[in-house]
């Protein structure tokens, strides 16, 4: 097997969670479907076909994600996606246009998240789900912790609104979704493997190009910069495989929630449910 790269590389990365997350989708033909941080929208696809005749948005801030997954839609023949350049926090959604939101790993990046979900809330229809793929916290993942370890002093505080482990905390996530408008709130733990290739150069470069650890490495002189490359190298070969390539354990929760209905219920409070 090639090792992943360019654009597409997140979709090989994630495969073994992207498997949990299409599993809980529950989109019905017919359904409106939103994809929240769709990237090169894979998710998106995956969503239009289950969906139609329904359709579905790809909303992403990255406009080369965007040409790629348009061009790739195009490929697969599919006449009900649209993608859209925009911030979910900020975005002119339809007023309750939505029977169901998705997003895998791209709702944790939002500068100010109750207005995010919120906003998210407002473009989904009373009942509707949302299902999606956020990391559990730094400490429960192997990968990120073995990264910042190889990094070691040079390792950066993550800086505001560019958390990925912002909402690993399933109490304050689940607070956070209620008073936004949801219920139902329910966690699943995942734990599966993220995969960055056979090649042991091609991972490298894929690990040195993550925006953190770029400019962690940018920080230091030469001389260190060097060693520090060499103990990510050595990090990521102690986690190659022949079968599976190289690949570091994780933790994701798998969240799935309604939009509340316009009676005015209240939220339930009794704290997130785990299965």
């Amino acid at each position: 097997m090639s090792s992943p790269t360019g654009l597409d590389f997140y979709d090989a990365e994630l495969r073994a969670h992207q498997e949990h997350l299409r599993a809980a989708y529950g989109i019905a033909p017919g359904d409106e479907v939103v994809d929240l941080g769709c990237g090169t929208g894979l998710t998106t696809r995956e969503a239009a076909r289950a969906a139609a005749p329904g359709r579905v948005v790809g909303v992403d801030v990255s406009e080369r994600m965007l040409e790629r997954a348009r061009e790739l839609a195009a490929a697969e023949g599919l006449d009900n996606v649209r993608y859209e350049l925009g911030d979910a926090q900020v975005h002119r959604f339809n007023p309750a246009g939505f029977d169901v939101a998705i997003s895998r790993f791209g709702t944790m990046f939002f500068s100010d998240p109750p207005a995010a979900f919120a906003n998210i809330a407002a473009a989904l229809r009373p009942g509707a789900r949302l299902v999606a793929l956020v990391w559990q916290r730094h400490d429960r993942n192997e990968w990120a912790r073995a990264i910042d370890a190889a990094l070691g002093d040079a390792a950066l505080a993550p800086r505001p609104g560019a958390d990925p482990f912002s909402l690993g905390d399933a109490e304050a996530t689940t607070r956070l979704l209620e008073a936004a408008g949801f219920e139902g709130v329910r966690f699943a733990d995942v734990q599966e493997p993220v995969f960055y290739g056979h090649d042991l150069d091609a991972a490298l470069a894929t690990v040195c190009g993550f925006q953190d650890t770029r400019a962690a490495i940018a920080s230091l002189g030469a001389a260190e910069a060097a060693r520090t490359v060499e103990r990510l190298r050595a990090m990521l070969a102690a986690h190659q495989t022949a079968e599976r390539g190289v690949a570091l354990d994780a933790r994701s929760w798998l969240i799935t929630a309604r939009r509340r209905g316009d009676d005015g219920d209240a939220a339930r409070r009794s704290g997130p449910r785990r299965r």
